[in-house]
């Protein structure tokens, strides 16, 4: 399983970014608007990673003016990890979770508030896009949007939301399906609607959406513990440990 996530995790971006290569380790650097993306290890590298290979990443993305961040599975390259910190990076741990059984099905839904997939021509397109970038006090760069609309055409993404009456989104998020494995991603809600079971409702209507598309592996990353035990109320079950790295001051 962990192979076939690592097959994923160098496929998906290619979608939207451009891979530098840095021996071990790949950067991808996206091309267009939407969230910046990382460097991880090269597909098919196991073995240990020098500190100045990480330093070389680091410059190239100070150079580029993008995060200096770092993804990777820590059963499946362990030694990344070591060399991240002796560059002065924090790591992050998560829990890495693959839906294993169907799961009981998420709490009922607040009255008014409905959840479906959201397409690419949908009147709710900007408001779904938009409700992730809320959830983390952000707001969406001009072009996002039109960008999702051209992976959803694409075939790329999938798009759920919770929706009031009014037809506005309070959660969304994604999963992004190659071949027949997808990540949900992006799974956000309003500061002013949380706690009211949207981000299980839309997990569940991607998870719907995945198996009902051919999808035979679905798995996200939980943000901790506490998220992960919502999580496995839909059947996902922790399978290992994704790594998050930053600098100090962006962690702090």
């Amino acid at each position: 399983m962990l192979t076939r996530l690592e097959s994923y995790y160098d496929s998906v971006p290619r979608s939207a970014a451009r891979a530098e290569e840095f021996g071990p380790l790949t950067l991808f650097v996206r091309e267009g608007v939407g969230w910046p993306y990382y460097a991880r290890p090269t597909l098919g590298h196991a073995g240990e990673v020098p500190v100045e290979t990480v330093e070389k990443v680091r410059a190239r993305q100070r150079e580029l003016g993008v995060p200096e961040a770092f993804e990777w599975v820590a059963e499946t390259t362990p030694g990344l990890r070591s060399a991240i910190e002796a560059s002065g990076l924090v790591v992050h741990e998560h829990p890495l979770m693959v839906l294993a059984e169907p799961g009981e099905e998420p709490p009922a839904l607040p009255e008014g508030v409905t959840v479906r997939m959201v397409g690419a021509a949908d009147a709710a397109l900007e408001s779904a896009v938009a409700a992730p970038y809320a959830a983390f006090g952000a707001t969406p760069t001009p072009g996002v949007a039109d960008q999702v609309a051209a992976r959803l055409d694409a075939g790329l993404t999938r798009l759920a939301a919770a929706l009031d009456a009014s037809g506005t989104a309070l959660a969304a998020g994604q999963h992004q399906p190659v071949g027949r494995v997808t990540e949900v991603v992006g799974v956000g809600t309003r500061p002013e609607s949380r706690r009211r079971g949207l981000g299980l409702a839309v997990t569940a209507a991607l998870v719907a959406d995945a198996r009902a598309t051919g999808v035979e592996t679905v798995f996200l990353t939980a943000t901790d513990e506490t998220v992960a035990r919502l999580y496995a109320r839909l059947g996902f079950r922790t399978i290992g440990t994704a790594l998050i790295a930053e600098p100090v001051e962006e962690a702090g």
